[in-house]
């Protein structure tokens, strides 16, 4: 039977789909590994060993809130009344993506990531256009 209006919402309010992003965001956190006993395993500088740790991303954040994918996730975000838990999030995880940038390991990815997913761009130079004269200044 088909809905009026189109599909019925996936989330009847803002504030269950906040819970479900607290939510992802936890899981990536991961959880300490532990001994027979219950006790947690510790590196060699006193940190705990963590498994099933993963990064925040927009792709494992749509799938967490159950769409179909990335897309979609974007085309809920259109709904005026999701807008800013849903920007939140995104911004969330391209703060995680941002912070990458300063470690050799994920500097790459990162990159990558903040150019496709979030419109960052790589300038190597100042454009200037004056009376239809364009000046090009590298930096």
């Amino acid at each position: 039977m088909a809905h009026p209006g189109g599909r019925p919402r996936k989330y009847k309010s803002v504030a269950a789909m906040e819970k479900a992003i607290e939510e992802y965001f936890d899981s990536c956190k991961g959880e300490p590994l532990r001994d027979v006993d219950g006790n947690p395993f510790f590196d060699k500088y006193s940190q705990p060993v963590l498994i099933n740790a993963h990064p925040p991303t927009v792709t494992g954040l749509a799938l967490a809130l159950g769409f179909t994918g990335r897309q979609a996730l974007l085309n809920y975000q259109e709904r005026p009344e999701f807008v800013d838990a849903i920007t939140r999030a995104k911004a969330r995880c391209e703060e995680y993506a941002e912070s990458r940038l300063y470690d050799k390991d994920g500097a790459t990815g990162a990159k990558f990531t903040l150019s496709c997913n979030f419109g960052w761009r790589e300038s190597s130079g100042t454009k200037l256009t004056v009376d239809n004269v364009q000046v090009v200044v590298d930096v």
